[in-house]
C-alpha cells in the first residue's frame, strides 16, 4: 500500500478499528468480522499474543487488496515481521525508530504524537497520517488548535474515542477515527461479543456523518 493510498483510504472510510486481544483465534475472527460487516481500515495490535500469526492468516482469507495493518509497532524488528506477515501500514504509538524501516519495507506509518513538537517530527520523519494519541487527553477543541499550524496533516485521533467522541472528532477536522475498545468491545477475548455487529453498523453510520444518540 502506497501513503497516499492509505490516505485516500482513510478519508473515504473514516474509521480505523482496533483489534487489541488475549486470544489470537478470537482476534483472528474479530478482523475478519469487522471486515465482513463492512470496516475496511483495521490494525492487529502486536501486544495481542499470536498477532503476527493473526494478521498472515487474515491476510490470506482476505486477499492482497484488504487494508490491513500492524498496530503498536515499536522497532525496527517489529516493521519487519509486520510486512513479513502481510500488513499493508504500520501505526505506531509514538515516533518510534520503527519508522524508517516500516518505509523500507513499504508500509505507509500512521505515527502517534500528541505535542507539537512530536507533530513535526512525526511529519519530518515521514509519517503518512499522525495518529493524536491519546486523544482523550485533549479533546477535539485540541485537535483543531493543532490543525492551524499543520494543515496539511492529517490526523487520526485514537484513544479514548467512544461514539459521541468519534462523531465530534470528525467533525472537527478529523481525516478519521481509530477506535479500538468501544468498537471492538471483548470480541478479540475468548467468549466473544455478541454485540459486535450492532458496534460496528453503528461506527459505520458515524463514519457516513449521522449523529449518535444521546445515550452512546
Amino acid at each position: 500500500m502506497q501513503p497516499d493510498e492509505l490516505i485516500e483510504s482513510l478519508r473515504t472510510n473514516r474509521l480505523l478499528a482496533i483489534v487489541r486481544g488475549t486470544d489470537p483465534d478470537a482476534a483472528l475472527d474479530t478482523v475478519l468480522a469487522l471486515f465482513g460487516g463492512g470496516v475496511r481500515l483495521v490494525e492487529v495490535s502486536l501486544t495481542t499474543p499470536g498477532a503476527l500469526g493473526v494478521i498472515e492468516q487474515a491476510r490470506a482469507v482476505l486477499g492482497p487488496d484488504a487494508a490491513l495493518g500492524a498496530g503498536t509497532v515499536l522497532t525496527p524488528a517489529d516493521a519487519r515481521d509486520a510486512a513479513a506477515a502481510g500488513a499493508a501500514f504500520a501505526v505506531t504509538p509514538g515516533v518510534t525508530a520503527a519508522l524508517d524501516q516500516a518505509r523500507e519495507n513499504g508500509l505507509p506509518v500512521v505515527a502517534g504524537a500528541v505535542t507539537p513538537t512530536e507533530v513535526a517530527l512525526a511529519l519530518a520523519e515521514g509519517a503518512a497520517a499522525v495518529k493524536l494519541f491519546p486523544a482523550s487527553l485533549g479533546g477535539p477543541a485540541y485537535l483543531k488548535a493543532l490543525s492551524d499550524p499543520f494543515p496539511a496533516a492529517h490526523f487520526v485521533p485514537v484513544g479514548g474515542v467512544d461514539a459521541r467522541a468519534a462523531a465530534d472528532f470528525l467533525a472537527a477536522g478529523a481525516l478519521a477515527v481509530g477506535v479500538g475498545g468501544p468498537l471492538v468491545g471483548t470480541a478479540a477475548r475468548p467468549g466473544g461479543d455478541a454485540e459486535l455487529p450492532a458496534r460496528i453498523a453503528q461506527f459505520l453510520r458515524l463514519a457516513k456523518g449521522e449523529q449518535p444518540c444521546s445515550t452512546s
